[in-house]
């Protein structure tokens, strides 16, 4: 036995990034863009980063009497509106910035500002290439690395950082890293379907010969083998088998393993990491005419509409000043997700308008149309009035 012993030095970290660069073997793992690249998780990031980008989302201003008008004025709202950076759309910036917090956990934009302090331009970043530090302050620095190899250290008001769940207020963390497990299983069972495309879905078998064959026979005789007829490309190869020997195939297949059935299991695990209906990510197996219309609500009141207030909150912080908040203020619009069919507006529509709480206007404004004149004007039925308005008693009384 060999009497040395080599030292082992061993580093605790829980960061699996650097745990995967140093080749540690975890437990539960997943390549972040492998399993992005999953068709089902990539539906999932897809229906999320695309229809929050596609709604309105517009700098407010608060108004004397309790309402809300769109601040068009502001630089900030052709930010978010229109283009984001030169040559950047506000549609292209926002799903970056949502993709990259569903997949990595965390996203970053760089931030310009004008000589008021009003944002003007944001510049989206690669999260891997960005690393942040904590001050002896408690605020946050960040170090964007460059494509040309240099550094350009950013401080805390110079970035917007929308974070998915965190457990230090700092960083965020993946989705992907948290169900790991979900992931790397469906993963594996991709590969192995992957493998069995490629040898045309032909089952294992055995090579049987009649007498003893040396090892290095063995080895020659399934080269061959495989050379000749293992691959997609061989399917329709012709067997000739002499000597005695006889190919017999295994009698476990996919169906037998129930490998199927737990595929689809997966891919449902993939849709509750992100909280996305299954209809919704293409899987119709138990989807019907009606259940695919309250999965598309429920995937804005119970995915969306989180996504959409983490995304606010984070840029209400970072791209308004504490005195800028007290006016103006950063939403969505989700109410053109929401809004139903044709005749189900309309019978809301004809409510609003009867209840007296919409004008003309009001519905022609949520319809795209132009104003009418005579449209402000909001009506009351006959029968409804204010409590005791009407009321008689008092001067029958005093008549008396």
């Amino acid at each position: 036995m060999w009497p040395f012993r080599k030292t082992e030095t061993r580093i605790a970290t829980s960061d699996p990034f650097l745990g995967e660069f140093l080749g540690a073997r975890w437990q539960a793992s997943a390549d972040i863009e492998k399993a992005s690249g999953h068709a089902v998780a990539h539906r999932c990031i897809s229906v999320i980063a695309e229809n929050l980008a596609s709604v309105p989302l517009k700098v407010y201003k608060r108004t004397e009497d309790g309402g809300r008008e769109a601040a068009t004025e502001h630089p900030l709202y052709g930010v978010l509106h229109d283009e984001t950076a030169p040559g950047l759309t506000a549609f292209e910036a926002r799903e970056w910035l949502l993709a990259s917090a569903l997949t990595q956990g965390n996203a970053y934009a760089r931030i310009d500002r004008n000589g008021r302090g009003q944002v003007t331009a944001l510049h989206p970043l690669v999260a891997g290439t960005v690393t942040v530090e904590v001050l002896k302050s408690g605020r946050l620095r960040y170090k964007h690395a460059l494509p040309d190899g240099g550094t350009e250290t950013l401080l805390q008001d110079e970035v917007l950082h929308i974070r998915y769940r965190t457990k230090d207020g700092i960083l965020g963390m993946s989705p992907i890293q948290i169900a790991a497990a979900a992931f790397g299983l469906a993963l594996a069972q991709q590969d192995q379907a992957g493998a069995a495309a490629e040898n045309a879905f032909r089952p294992a078998g055995a090579l049987v010969f009649p007498d003893k064959i040396g090892g290095a026979g063995k080895e020659s005789v399934t080269a061959k083998f495989k050379e000749r007829f293992v691959g997609a490309l061989k399917a329709n190869e012709v067997m000739i088998l002499d000597g005695g020997a006889k190919f017999e195939t295994f009698s476990f297949n996919s169906k037998d393993s129930e490998f199927l059935d737990s595929r689809k299991l997966s891919n449902l695990d993939i849709c509750r990491v992100f909280g996305v209906p299954p209809s919704v990510a293409g899987i119709t197996d138990d989807a019907t005419y009606s259940n695919i219309g309250e999965e598309s609500r429920a995937l804005v009141m119970r995915c969306l509409a989180p996504w959409a207030k983490r995304v606010e909150m984070a840029m209400n912080i970072a791209l308004l000043s504490p005195e800028a908040r007290k006016t103006l203020f950063i939403e969505h619009d989700l109410n053109a997700l929401t809004r139903g069919d044709l005749s189900t507006r309309y019978a809301a529509y004809r409510m609003a308008r009867e209840g007296g709480w919409l004008s003309a206007n009001d519905i022609r404004g949520y319809e795209n149309m132009s104003r009418i004149e005579g449209g402000d004007e909001y009506i009351q039925p006959l029968n409804m009035g204010l409590l005791g308005a009407n009321d008689n008693r008092s001067k029958l009384d005093d008549a008396a």
